[in-house]
C-alpha cells in the first residue's frame, strides 16, 4: 500500500477522478451501494465529528462503520467496525482482492493506471463494510469533497464541518473555492447538516442547497453557550486519569441530557452539535432506538486519540499534551485550549505560570510559518523535528519559517520524533508541560514511544 505513494504524492489528475474509482468499484460488485451512510467533510473536525456520531449510532444498538483518515499508529484504523479496527488478515485479504482487480482493469485497458493509495484503500473499506453488512457507515472525505473517492456513495445525509484554508495546492486558493469542493457532498433533495461559519463558506453552501434543492439542516441548537460570561464547558475530574472534559447541559429531542466529551476545546462544541444533529436527523428517519439517553451515552464513549489528548505527569516525566493541529484554523483552536485548561499558562511572563515545552513537526505543504507565529510564541522552548514521512518539512525549513517569532524563544533541532521527546522531557522537568503538535504523524510517533493505547 504505501509504495503507492501517500495520497497527496500524485497529481491532482491521477488523484481527483471518480470514474476510475467507479470502474473499480463496479469490477468489484458496487461494495458502496450495499451498506447506508453519512458523509463528512469539512476542513477541520470531520474526523472528531464522524467518530462522535459514530460512537452514538453504536450506543443505539446500531452495528456501525467508520471509516477516517489518516492514521495515528496503524493503517487499520482507518477502517473500524463498532469501534474495532479491521484485523490484519482481513486487511490483507481485501488489499488481495482489490489490488488482483485493480491489475486486471489495467492489464484490460480499462483502466489507465493502478489506483492511489487512498483510493485503494477506500475501495478495500467498501468491500470490508458490504461483507459486514453494517447498519450504517460513517465516511470521513479524505480531502475537498466533490471529486475525494469517497464521493461515490448516495448518503443517508452529509455533514459540512467549518472550512478554512488548507491544501490550497489541490482544492483552490480562497474560502470560496474550498468551500466549493465540500459542497460535491450535496445531493439532488438530499439532507446537508451544517452550521453558520464564514460568510463566503455560507454563501458557497447555501447556494449549492439551493440548486440541488436539498434540506438544511442548522445544528446551531446543539451549540452550548460560549460567550464569555457563559458558565466553561471545561471541566477537570478529581481522578487524574480521567482528565479533561467538556460537560454541559443540552435540551436534546425533548430531553436535557449532560453532554460529557472527551473532546475539548471550544471548537470541539461544534463538532459535537453537528453529530448531535446528524443523530437527530436519522432518528427523524425512522431509527428509532437512537433517543437522548444513548446520544448522551455515545458522545461519553467517544474515542478518539490525539485530539488535546493529556497524559498525565508519573514516573517523574512531564505531563503531555498531545493534539493533530495540522493547519492555522487548528494551531488556534489549540492555543484557546490550552488557555482554557491551563490558566497558569497565560501569565504573560516568562518567569511566572507553569513552562511549555513544545515539540513540533509538519507537512511540507502546510502553511508552517503561520503556524509557528501561533503557537511558538507560547512555549518557552520549541524542539523542531520531522516523522519519518516524505512530506515532512526538514528543521531547517521550519527554522526559516519561525524567524519572525524566534526572538526569546529557544528553538532546538531534534533527529527524528524520539530524540525530540526525549530532549522535550528533559527541559519540561516533571512538573512542566510538553505541548507534541503540527502533524498526525508527529504525534502518532510519539504515541508510540510514550506508549499511548490506540
Amino acid at each position: 500500500m504505501y509504495a503507492l505513494g501517500h495520497e497527496l504524492a500524485q497529481t491532482p489528475s491521477h488523484k481527483f477522478d471518480l470514474t476510475h474509482m467507479r470502474v473499480l468499484l463496479a469490477a468489484l460488485g458496487h461494495p458502496e451501494n450495499r451498506f447506508p451512510t453519512v458523509l463528512v467533510a469539512g476542513t477541520n473536525g470531520k474526523g472528531s465529528t464522524a467518530a462522535t456520531l459514530a460512537s452514538i449510532l453504536q450506543a443505539s444498538g446500531l452495528k456501525t462503520g467508520l471509516y477516517t483518515s489518516p492514521h495515528l499508529v496503524r493503517i487499520n484504523e482507518r477502517i473500524r467496525l463498532n469501534g474495532e479496527a479491521i484485523s490484519d488478515d482481513d486487511f490483507a485479504m481485501l488489499h488481495d482482492v482489490v489490488d488482483r482487480t485493480a491489475e486486471r482493469l489495467v492489464g484490460e485497458g480499462d483502466l489507465p493506471w493502478h489506483p492511489s493509495f487512498f483510493e485503494m484503500l477506500t475501495a478495500m473499506g467498501f468491500e470490508y463494510f458490504a461483507r459486514s453488512r453494517p447498519d450504517m457507515v460513517v465516511l470521513e472525505v479524505g480531502m475537498g469533497g466533490r471529486l475525494d473517492a469517497t464521493n461515490v456513495v448516495e448518503p443517508r445525509l452529509s455533514i459540512i464541518t467549518d472550512i478554512s484554508l488548507d491544501h490550497q495546492k489541490y482544492l483552490g486558493e480562497t474560502i470560496a473555492e474550498i468551500a466549493r469542493e465540500k459542497a460535491g457532498l450535496i445531493r439532488p433533495g438530499g439532507i446537508v447538516v451544517t452550521l453558520p461559519q464564514l460568510p463566503e463558506a455560507n454563501d458557497v453552501i447555501g447556494n449549492a442547497i439551493l440548486d440541488a434543492g436539498a434540506r438544511a439542516v442548522n445544528a446551531v441548537p446543539y451549540v452550548p453557550p460560549v460567550s464569555p460570561g457563559s458558565a466553561s464547558c471545561l471541566s477537570a475530574d478529581g481522578d487524574e486519569e480521567a482528565g479533561i472534559w467538556s460537560r454541559y447541559p443540552l435540551d436534546v429531542m425533548g430531553t436535557r441530557i449532560m453532554v460529557e466529551s472527551p473532546l475539548v476545546g471550544r471548537h470541539q462544541l461544534r463538532n459535537l452539535a453537528l453529530a448531535i444533529a446528524a443523530a437527530a436527523e436519522v432518528h427523524d428517519q425512522g431509527t428509532a432506538q437512537i433517543t437522548p439517553e444513548t446520544i448522551a451515552q455515545g458522545i461519553h464513549e467517544t474515542h478518539w486519540p490525539g485530539r488535546f489528548q493529556v497524559v498525565p505527569a508519573a514516573g517523574g516525566n512531564p505531563e503531555y499534551v498531545l493534539d493533530v493541529a495540522h493547519n492555522p484554523s487548528g494551531a488556534w483552536a489549540l492555543r484557546s485550549t490550552l488557555s482554557a485548561a491551563y490558566p497558569d499558562l497565560e501569565s504573560g511572563d516568562p518567569g511566572n505560570g507553569r513552562k511549555i515545552t513544545m515539540v513540533f513537526g509538519v507537512m511540507r505543504d502546510k502553511a508552517m510559518q503561520e503556524m509557528a507565529e501561533i503557537l511558538f510564541p507560547i512555549a518557552r522552548d520549541v524542539i523542531v523535528t520531522r516523522a519519518n514521512n516524505p512530506r515532512s518539512a526538514s528543521q531547517d525549513e521550519i527554522r526559516q519559517a519561525a524567524a519572525r517569532v524566534a526572538a526569546g524563544i529557544d528553538i532546538e533541532d531534534a533527529e527524528d520524533v524520539p530524540s525530540a521527546m526525549e530532549r522535550a522531557r528533559e527541559f519540561a522537568g516533571a512538573g512542566g508541560l510538553v505541548v507534541v503538535t503540527g502533524s498526525i504523524y508527529i504525534v502518532g510517533e510519539a504515541m508510540r514511544m510514550l506508549g499511548v493505547s490506540i
